[in-house]
């Protein structure tokens, strides 16, 4: 490296990462540096492709660099991103999956499915691979929702391939049964459903894997959290203090599991419901609050018809919402795997 090159990745290893608080050059986040006349061009690798940080980290770059580096007067940045791998996977699973990411709730009708499918979406909206599983094998929503209602998954070399929509590869035994037919499952069956899932499907390689488990602490939940390496679980809930409760025991049912909370979500916020009870648990359960939905008939809508408002209406309040939430999600997911030890590190990633 030459010496100039030296002087710049100085310069630029003066620049903190906001989310994991170290410097850029230390996490292996500036690659690919040359100097061009009175220019230093570099690719600047993301831990996610939902990082809202952009203009922030090219003001800092500029700031360090130019004017401070002698003879170097712009910079010229090339963004790329890699999902940071969870080490529990790629030491346990034989699937090319970085995170999986839990979707829980306390109790029904809060929205979880909801918010499982526009946090998918807006992920891959931002350029992410990712996957959705409809966990709640016995009311499987996720087809209709992703407008899948009529998909059959295809067997290629004894293994199903996922139905893809907005970007999103998904698998659902909403794909398999007869949708006027009851589900009847005892707990093995269900364990034995979720486990098919992740090994007798061709997912490729994915970003994030989002589970949407069904409601409360039962076999499901703790099916997946002993049978499959979770980085963390997100806990959705209404506002009213009805809601927060039954969230309340979801989220210690996790701990019990060992498996990182990675955050509330309040959805379905407004005058009907109230505000402020999946902040409120937030702070007590001394975890990042992920962000509030607004109550929107566009929401309830985009379920009906298989149009995620994060995609289909983004411009809309709770479309904004929901690609705020994906963004803060995916630099929560981050900060959980590169402050543990159960990561491998951004330079070995592939």
């Amino acid at each position: 490296m030459s010496d100039l090159n030296s002087q710049v990745m100085a310069a630029l290893s003066t620049v903190i990462e906001p989310e994991l608080h170290r410097d850029i050059v230390s996490l292996n986040m500036v690659r690919d540096l040359t100097i061009a006349g009175d220019t230093a061009k570099f690719t600047l690798v993301l831990t996610t492709p939902a990082c809202p940080l952009k203009d922030v980290f090219l003001s800092r770059c500029t700031e360090a660099v130019v004017g401070k580096v002698p003879g170097i007067h712009k910079i010229d940045i090339k963004w790329d991103a890699q999902v940071p791998t969870d080490r529990k996977i790629h030491g346990r699973l034989d699937v090319p999956m970085r995170s999986i990411v839990a979707i829980s709730s306390g109790k029904g009708g809060v929205g979880k499915s909801t918010v499982a499918t526009n946090l998918a979406v807006a992920l891959a909206e931002a350029g992410a691979r990712v996957g959705l599983i409809d966990a709640d094998i016995l009311n499987p929503n996720i087809p209709m929702m992703m407008g899948l209602g009529s998909g059959h998954p295809r067997v290629v070399n004894n293994k199903m391939l996922p139905i893809e929509a907005y970007g999103v590869k998904v698998m659902s035994t909403g794909f398999l049964i007869d949708p006027t037919k009851p589900m009847i499952m005892r707990g093995p069956m269900l364990h034995s459903a979720i486990r098919q899932f992740f090994t007798d499907v061709e997912w490729g390689n994915l970003d994030y894997m989002i589970v949407d488990l069904p409601p409360g602490t039962g076999d499901a939940p703790l099916s997946l959290a002993q049978s499959f390496p979770l980085t963390g679980a997100i806990i959705v809930t209404q506002p009213q203090e009805v809601a927060v409760s039954d969230a309340l025991r979801s989220a210690a049912m996790f701990d019990q599991l060992n498996v990182p909370v990675l955050g509330i979500v309040e959805n379905m916020a407004g005058d009907f419901f109230g505000t402020g009870g999946g902040e409120r648990l937030a702070g007590e359960r001394k975890v990042p609050f992920l962000g509030r939905i607004p109550l929107d008939a566009e929401v309830r809508k985009g379920g009906d018809f298989g149009r995620p408002v994060a995609v289909v209406a983004p411009e809309t309040p709770a479309g904004q919402a929901f690609g705020t939430m994906a963004q803060t999600v995916a630099a929560r997911i981050s900060v959980v795997m590169l402050q543990t030890a159960d990561v491998i590190p951004l330079n070995v990633i592939g």
